[in-house]
């Protein structure tokens, strides 16, 4: 029963069935009742049991029989007494592991049969090393995965100050209540990406070209939901490539064709026709990290404008540019028709705020706002203030100044350790931009067993494979350094060296 105390701090809505008055055995049914609660998890471990002298009002019985009903209780270690704080359900005694996911020889019927394909769980999960280290708990891995940032890098004091003054000014100004209908993201914040971008990526747009995202999964999800028609839409995707990229193409229902990449960026020449969706990532592509020439950059949107194709443009780390003349995004005043922009600020500030963006076509706006909606209406406000007011007062563009320094550092320690010390069996990618650098193997080797080898040494790193979607033309490395220390840095190439 549904109980509303004044003055108590308990919630507590089980179902109980009040024994009848004057009952002998009043003790024996309370007990009973909890004990199966507690035993079937309608109690959880932690919850707080109604105090004794509130029994009447929860259980409909007196303090002494609800005393002796709990004393039965924690003689079977079912709950726990708090001095001074009542009466709790206790922890579960441990239990074998079991798998999370129990595997299943065929689907349920009841289940959408996409959720269920191999190649789509993969690519959604290509960051999880699933063997486990040998190593004790206790040592820090090295983590060399790629797209990962390096949270203490973050300024959170100042991001907690900029926060704390929006939400203060949402408690003086609490906004009004009016339909998220049509709601593309918080009007600041659209205009603070449209003047980041527009300084660090040359991109010219206004905040009404702006769609504000839970972060790049889910920009890529929008647009595979409103570009694609199951089982008649032809994605065009960098092979290798971000696997979660392809993935949301793969939900929507899109027939994949897999498009080399070799040191120009994507072979334009080797597009299917016909086309409607070519995913790239110009910048600094990934995995590989090649910046796509001038001229495949021309021919791409010549491809494009000749097939009615779009290109969707992924630029998830094109801030941190190390050298070299910058290179302009794709989309710009004479491809706005054309090109779908995907931003986020997982990677200059943190992954945990969940935010990114799209610079989309006029034509296509309407509709990606409408999908955007219907999934969550829109983003957190608050969050948004604070990013919007973190841009403005210019803390995102010092912070990533302090960025390009310490990864740039970092990229050529990497390089140079790779030149010197695997000159035998890894040939690095020339790369301007980014978190990452990938080395192509010189030599007949199976790259996957050493990686597994290496996370026996809770030493984290990726070999080309896990990034094909077809069949592997090409083994490599890749070494991500956005979460690793220059010291680590070293130690980590050590065990690679040995393992190789």
């Amino acid at each position: 029963m549904a109980n509303d105390v004044e003055g108590t701090n308990t919630l507590f809505e089980i179902v109980f069935d009040p024994p009848p008055k004057g009952s002998r055995r009043s003790a024996d049914s309370v007990y009973a009742q909890l004990r199966a609660a507690i035993l079937d998890g309608r109690l959880v471990s932690g919850s707080k049991l109604p105090v004794e002298r509130q029994s009447a009002v929860f259980f409909g019985v007196s303090r002494n029989t609800v005393a002796r009903a709990y004393a039965r209780l924690a003689i079977e270690g079912l709950v726990q007494a708090r001095q001074g704080s009542g009466t709790y359900v206790a922890p579960k005694r441990s239990r074998a592991p079991r798998e999370r996911f129990p595997a299943q020889q065929t689907p349920d019927p009841r289940l959408n049969a996409t959720w269920k394909r191999p190649e789509l769980a993969q690519a959604l999960n290509f960051w999880h090393d699933s063997q486990r280290a040998k190593t004790p708990r206790t040592t820090a891995p090295l983590d060399f995965r790629p797209a990962l940032v390096d949270p203490r890098l973050f300024p959170f004091e100042i991001f907690r100050r900029v926060s704390a003054k929006q939400l203060r000014h949402m408690e003086l100004k609490p906004p009004a209540f009016k339909s998220p209908q049509g709601n593309q993201g918080h009007f600041p914040l659209r205009a603070a990406v449209a003047t980041h971008i527009g300084v660090s990526r040359a991109i010219v747009c206004e905040p009404d070209d702006v769609l504000v995202t839970a972060g790049a999964q889910q920009a890529f999800d929008i647009l595979a939901r409103v570009l694609v028609t199951p089982g008649v839409t032809t994605v065009a995707i960098e092979d290798p490539g971000y696997p979660p990229m392809r993935a949301a193409f793969l939900a929507a229902g899109a027939k994949l064709v897999p498009v080399p990449v070799d040191a120009q960026g994507l072979v334009v020449d080797a597009l299917p026709v016909p086309v409607q969706v070519v995913c790239v990532c110009p910048s600094h592509q990934f995995p590989l990290g090649v910046s796509m020439s001038a001229q495949r950059r021309t021919a791409l949107l010549d491809f494009a404008r000749k097939h009615g194709a779009v290109i969707v443009e992924d630029d998830y780390d094109g801030e941190f540019r190390h050298d070299g003349a910058p290179l302009q995004a794709l989309r710009s005043n004479a491809t706005a028709d054309d090109v779908f922009y995907v931003g986020t600020f997982s990677k200059c500030m943190l992954p945990a705020l969940r935010l990114g963006f799209i610079v989309a076509p006029r034509w296509a706006m309407p509709t990606l706002t409408t999908a955007k909606n219907c999934l969550d209406w829109h983003c957190p406000t608050l969050t948004q203030m604070a990013v919007a007011r973190f841009i403005a007062d210019g803390h995102l563009a010092r912070h990533v100044r302090k960025l390009r320094d310490v990864y740039r550092k970092r990229r050529d320690l990497v390089w140079e350790i790779l030149r010197s010390d695997f000159s035998a069996d890894l040939q690095p990618v020339q790369s301007h931009y980014g978190m990452h650098v990938a080395a192509r193997s010189t030599v007949s080797k199976s790259l996957e067993r050493v990686t597994a080898r290496l996370l026996e040494s809770n030493v984290h790193l990726h070999s080309f494979e896990r990034y094909f979607f077809g069949t592997p033309a090409s083994q490599g490395l890749v070494f991500g350094y956005g979460a690793v220390d220059l010291q680590d840095i070293e130690q980590g190439l050590k065990v690679l060296r040995r393992a190789l």
